[in-house]
Protein backbone atom coordinates (compact mmCIF):
# COMPACT_ATOMS: atom_id res chain seq x y z
CA UNK A 1 0.00 0.00 0.00
CA UNK A 2 2.82 2.59 0.81
CA UNK A 3 4.65 1.70 -2.65
CA UNK A 4 1.29 2.26 -4.10
CA UNK A 5 1.22 5.69 -2.48
CA UNK A 6 4.30 6.53 -3.82
CA UNK A 7 4.32 5.56 -6.99
CA UNK A 8 0.55 6.43 -7.72
CA UNK A 9 1.53 9.89 -6.64
CA UNK A 10 4.59 10.25 -7.86
CA UNK A 11 2.98 9.47 -11.56
CA UNK A 12 0.53 11.96 -11.10
CA UNK A 13 3.23 15.01 -10.62
CA UNK A 14 5.03 13.20 -13.94
CA UNK A 15 2.24 13.36 -16.17
CA UNK A 16 1.15 17.31 -15.13
CA UNK A 17 5.12 18.06 -15.36
CA UNK A 18 5.00 15.70 -19.01
CA UNK A 19 2.01 17.41 -20.38
CA UNK A 20 1.15 20.91 -21.53
CA UNK A 21 -2.83 20.73 -21.53
CA UNK A 22 -2.27 19.42 -17.53
CA UNK A 23 -0.19 23.24 -16.73
CA UNK A 24 -3.47 24.83 -15.33
CA UNK A 25 -4.61 25.67 -11.68
CA UNK A 26 -5.95 23.09 -10.59
CA UNK A 27 -3.50 20.57 -11.73
CA UNK A 28 -0.98 23.08 -10.03
CA UNK A 29 -2.69 22.55 -7.08
CA UNK A 30 -3.18 18.65 -7.21
CA UNK A 31 0.77 18.00 -8.16
CA UNK A 32 1.47 20.32 -3.98
CA UNK A 33 -1.24 17.78 -3.15
CA UNK A 34 0.44 14.33 -4.53
CA UNK A 35 3.47 16.02 -3.65
CA UNK A 36 2.10 16.24 0.18
CA UNK A 37 0.33 12.99 0.34
CA UNK A 38 3.79 11.06 0.04
CA UNK A 39 5.21 13.19 2.30
CA UNK A 40 2.05 12.75 4.74
CA UNK A 41 2.47 8.71 4.37
CA UNK A 42 6.28 8.96 4.58
CA UNK A 43 6.33 10.71 7.65
CA UNK A 44 5.06 7.48 9.72
CA UNK A 45 4.90 4.41 7.51
CA UNK A 46 8.33 3.51 6.49
CA UNK A 47 9.10 3.67 10.66
CA UNK A 48 6.53 2.04 11.30
CA UNK A 49 7.33 -1.08 8.32
CA UNK A 50 10.64 -1.17 10.42
CA UNK A 51 9.15 -1.84 13.71
CA UNK A 52 6.91 -4.67 11.82
CA UNK A 53 10.67 -6.41 10.41
CA UNK A 54 12.67 -5.80 13.05
CA UNK A 55 10.35 -6.38 16.31
CA UNK A 56 12.20 -3.12 18.20
CA UNK A 57 8.89 -1.22 18.75
CA UNK A 58 10.97 2.45 20.01
CA UNK A 59 11.80 5.50 18.59
CA UNK A 60 14.66 7.94 19.58
CA UNK A 61 13.26 11.23 21.48
CA UNK A 62 14.17 13.47 18.61
CA UNK A 63 12.90 11.15 16.34
CA UNK A 64 9.70 11.49 17.89
CA UNK A 65 10.08 14.80 18.03
CA UNK A 66 10.41 15.41 14.43
CA UNK A 67 7.73 13.18 13.46
CA UNK A 68 5.05 15.05 15.27
CA UNK A 69 6.46 18.56 13.67
CA UNK A 70 6.07 16.71 10.28
CA UNK A 71 3.33 15.07 10.36
CA UNK A 72 1.40 18.22 11.68
CA UNK A 73 3.36 20.21 8.47
CA UNK A 74 2.11 17.64 5.88
CA UNK A 75 -1.66 17.33 7.15
CA UNK A 76 -1.87 20.91 7.81
CA UNK A 77 -0.92 21.12 4.48
CA UNK A 78 -3.23 18.57 3.11
CA UNK A 79 -6.13 20.46 4.33
CA UNK A 80 -5.13 23.89 3.38
CA UNK A 81 -4.85 22.56 -0.42
CA UNK A 82 -8.42 20.87 -0.49
CA UNK A 83 -9.46 24.41 0.59
CA UNK A 84 -7.90 26.47 -2.27
CA UNK A 85 -8.68 23.48 -4.89
CA UNK A 86 -12.45 24.20 -4.14
CA UNK A 87 -12.29 27.88 -4.36
CA UNK A 88 -10.21 27.30 -7.92
CA UNK A 89 -13.51 24.93 -8.68
CA UNK A 90 -15.82 27.80 -7.75
CA UNK A 91 -13.99 29.89 -9.64
CA UNK A 92 -13.95 28.06 -12.56
CA UNK A 93 -17.58 27.08 -12.68
CA UNK A 94 -18.85 30.41 -11.42
CA UNK A 95 -16.79 32.89 -12.73
CA UNK A 96 -15.30 31.15 -15.96
CA UNK A 97 -14.71 34.10 -18.65
CA UNK A 98 -12.85 35.56 -15.69
CA UNK A 99 -11.47 32.78 -14.62
CA UNK A 100 -7.58 33.31 -16.47
CA UNK A 101 -7.57 36.27 -14.87
CA UNK A 102 -8.46 35.90 -11.70
CA UNK A 103 -6.81 32.45 -10.74
CA UNK A 104 -3.14 33.87 -12.71
CA UNK A 105 -0.01 32.74 -11.88
CA UNK A 106 0.78 34.57 -9.22
CA UNK A 107 -1.73 34.06 -7.06
CA UNK A 108 -1.85 30.42 -7.45
CA UNK A 109 1.74 30.39 -6.32
CA UNK A 110 0.84 33.11 -3.49
CA UNK A 111 -1.97 30.42 -2.54
CA UNK A 112 0.58 27.88 -2.37
CA UNK A 113 3.55 29.83 -0.36
CA UNK A 114 0.35 30.59 2.08
CA UNK A 115 -0.21 27.00 2.98
CA UNK A 116 3.32 25.99 3.31
CA UNK A 117 4.35 28.87 5.97
CA UNK A 118 0.92 28.66 7.63
CA UNK A 119 1.53 24.44 7.94
CA UNK A 120 5.28 25.48 9.01
CA UNK A 121 4.21 27.88 11.49
CA UNK A 122 1.59 25.66 12.85
CA UNK A 123 3.62 22.67 13.69
CA UNK A 124 6.53 24.83 14.55
CA UNK A 125 4.56 25.70 17.50
CA UNK A 126 2.98 22.52 18.71
CA UNK A 127 6.00 20.86 18.28
CA UNK A 128 7.96 24.01 20.80
CA UNK A 129 5.44 23.17 22.88
CA UNK A 130 5.87 20.06 23.06
CA UNK A 131 9.48 20.19 23.52
CA UNK A 132 9.44 22.36 26.51
CA UNK A 133 7.56 19.30 28.43
CA UNK A 134 8.94 16.81 30.46
CA UNK A 135 8.51 13.02 30.36
CA UNK A 136 9.64 11.40 33.80
CA UNK A 137 10.77 7.88 32.33
CA UNK A 138 10.55 5.56 29.34
CA UNK A 139 7.40 5.13 27.76
CA UNK A 140 5.10 3.67 25.98
CA UNK A 141 3.07 5.06 23.42
CA UNK A 142 -0.03 3.31 22.78
CA UNK A 143 -0.15 4.18 18.81
CA UNK A 144 1.71 3.02 15.79
CA UNK A 145 3.31 6.81 15.63
CA UNK A 146 4.56 9.64 17.53
CA UNK A 147 0.48 10.83 18.05
CA UNK A 148 0.48 14.35 19.93
CA UNK A 149 -2.13 13.92 21.95
CA UNK A 150 -1.02 10.44 23.30
CA UNK A 151 2.59 12.39 24.32
CA UNK A 152 0.69 15.42 25.98
CA UNK A 153 -1.03 11.94 28.02
CA UNK A 154 2.52 10.66 28.75
CA UNK A 155 3.68 14.02 29.87
CA UNK A 156 4.60 14.44 33.73
CA UNK A 157 4.39 18.46 33.44
CA UNK A 158 1.47 20.96 33.00
CA UNK A 159 0.25 20.89 29.17
CA UNK A 160 -2.54 22.73 29.66
CA UNK A 161 -0.99 25.54 27.07
CA UNK A 162 -0.62 22.59 24.44
CA UNK A 163 -4.13 21.91 25.09
CA UNK A 164 -5.19 25.19 24.45
CA UNK A 165 -3.09 25.85 21.61
CA UNK A 166 -4.41 22.13 19.82
CA UNK A 167 -8.91 23.16 20.36
CA UNK A 168 -7.38 27.32 19.45
CA UNK A 169 -4.85 27.11 16.69
CA UNK A 170 -5.44 23.34 15.77
CA UNK A 171 -9.11 23.91 15.30
CA UNK A 172 -8.66 27.41 13.52
CA UNK A 173 -6.17 25.14 10.68
CA UNK A 174 -9.31 22.50 10.33
CA UNK A 175 -12.67 24.86 10.56
CA UNK A 176 -11.43 27.67 8.62
CA UNK A 177 -10.34 25.61 5.57
CA UNK A 178 -13.48 22.91 5.79
CA UNK A 179 -15.85 26.63 5.99
CA UNK A 180 -14.05 27.64 2.39
CA UNK A 181 -14.86 24.38 0.72
CA UNK A 182 -18.35 24.48 2.31
CA UNK A 183 -18.93 28.07 0.91
CA UNK A 184 -17.07 27.29 -2.22
CA UNK A 185 -19.88 24.39 -2.93
CA UNK A 186 -22.54 25.90 -1.98
CA UNK A 187 -22.18 28.55 -4.25
CA UNK A 188 -21.29 26.51 -7.07
CA UNK A 189 -24.54 24.57 -6.21
CA UNK A 190 -26.92 27.66 -6.18
CA UNK A 191 -24.77 28.86 -9.60
CA UNK A 192 -26.35 25.46 -11.28
CA UNK A 193 -29.35 25.48 -9.59
CA UNK A 194 -29.98 29.13 -11.24
CA UNK A 195 -29.48 27.22 -14.54
CA UNK A 196 -30.76 23.91 -14.06
CA UNK A 197 -29.51 21.96 -17.35
CA UNK A 198 -28.49 18.45 -17.87
CA UNK A 199 -25.39 19.35 -19.38
CA UNK A 200 -24.33 21.97 -16.34
CA UNK A 201 -24.90 19.78 -14.12
CA UNK A 202 -22.78 16.75 -15.79
CA UNK A 203 -20.16 19.75 -16.32
CA UNK A 204 -20.15 20.47 -12.43
CA UNK A 205 -19.90 16.74 -11.80
CA UNK A 206 -17.11 16.25 -13.98
CA UNK A 207 -14.95 19.13 -12.32
CA UNK A 208 -15.93 18.30 -9.53
CA UNK A 209 -16.43 14.98 -8.31
CA UNK A 210 -12.28 13.88 -8.17
CA UNK A 211 -12.36 16.99 -5.75
CA UNK A 212 -15.52 15.91 -3.50
CA UNK A 213 -14.44 12.37 -3.38
CA UNK A 214 -10.84 13.70 -1.73
CA UNK A 215 -12.49 16.16 0.58
CA UNK A 216 -15.42 13.06 1.94
CA UNK A 217 -12.47 10.13 1.75
CA UNK A 218 -10.11 12.99 4.13
CA UNK A 219 -12.34 14.24 6.23
CA UNK A 220 -14.61 11.26 6.68
CA UNK A 221 -11.08 9.56 8.37
CA UNK A 222 -10.19 12.97 10.12
CA UNK A 223 -13.78 12.69 12.03
CA UNK A 224 -13.50 8.96 12.73
CA UNK A 225 -10.31 9.48 14.24
CA UNK A 226 -11.49 12.60 16.58
CA UNK A 227 -14.47 10.80 17.39
CA UNK A 228 -12.78 7.59 18.45
CA UNK A 229 -9.86 9.47 20.14
CA UNK A 230 -12.71 11.63 22.42
CA UNK A 231 -14.72 8.29 23.37
CA UNK A 232 -13.70 5.61 25.82
CA UNK A 233 -13.13 3.20 22.59
CA UNK A 234 -10.36 1.08 22.63
CA UNK A 235 -6.64 2.25 21.52
CA UNK A 236 -7.29 -0.49 18.79
CA UNK A 237 -10.10 1.46 16.97
CA UNK A 238 -7.74 4.79 17.18
CA UNK A 239 -5.41 3.09 15.51
CA UNK A 240 -7.77 1.90 12.53
CA UNK A 241 -8.87 5.49 11.95
CA UNK A 242 -5.43 6.60 11.95
CA UNK A 243 -4.35 4.29 9.14
CA UNK A 244 -7.17 5.45 7.46
CA UNK A 245 -6.02 8.30 6.34
CA UNK A 246 -2.56 8.01 6.80
CA UNK A 247 -2.21 5.17 4.80
CA UNK A 248 -5.64 4.59 2.72
CA UNK A 249 -6.47 7.88 1.65
CA UNK A 250 -3.15 9.00 0.36
CA UNK A 251 -3.14 5.68 -1.72
CA UNK A 252 -6.68 5.99 -3.06
CA UNK A 253 -6.12 9.67 -4.33
CA UNK A 254 -4.07 8.99 -7.35
CA UNK A 255 -6.96 6.60 -8.54
CA UNK A 256 -9.54 8.74 -7.59
CA UNK A 257 -8.18 11.64 -9.76
CA UNK A 258 -7.17 9.57 -12.64
CA UNK A 259 -10.32 7.79 -12.73
CA UNK A 260 -12.75 10.05 -12.56
CA UNK A 261 -10.47 12.74 -14.54
CA UNK A 262 -10.57 12.74 -18.74
CA UNK A 263 -7.71 14.91 -18.64
CA UNK A 264 -5.59 12.85 -16.41
CA UNK A 265 -6.75 9.70 -18.04
CA UNK A 266 -5.56 11.11 -21.45
CA UNK A 267 -2.28 12.01 -20.18
CA UNK A 268 -1.59 9.08 -18.77
CA UNK A 269 -2.73 6.58 -21.86
CA UNK A 270 -0.63 9.39 -24.07
CA UNK A 271 2.24 8.50 -21.44
CA UNK A 272 2.21 4.84 -22.15
CA UNK A 273 2.16 4.74 -25.62
CA UNK A 274 4.97 7.05 -26.06
CA UNK A 275 6.70 4.38 -24.15
CA UNK A 276 5.70 1.71 -26.31
CA UNK A 277 6.87 3.62 -29.26
CA UNK A 278 10.74 4.45 -27.32
CA UNK A 279 10.27 0.49 -26.33
CA UNK A 280 10.16 -0.39 -30.13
Amino acid sequence: MYLTTVLGNLLIILLIRLDPRLHTPMYFFLSHLALTDVSFSSVTIPKMLKNMQTKKLSISYPGCISQVYFYILFGCVDNLLLAVMAYDRYVAICHPLHYTSIMREGLCALLVTGCWIISCSSGLLHTLLLAQRSFCADNIIPHFFCSLPNLLKLSCSDTSLNELVIYTVGAAVVIFPLSGILISYGRIGVSILRVPSTKGICKALSTCGSHLSVVSLFYGTVMAVYFSSSSDQSHDKDIIASVMYTVVTPMLNPFIYSLRNRDMTLALGLLFRNSNILAK
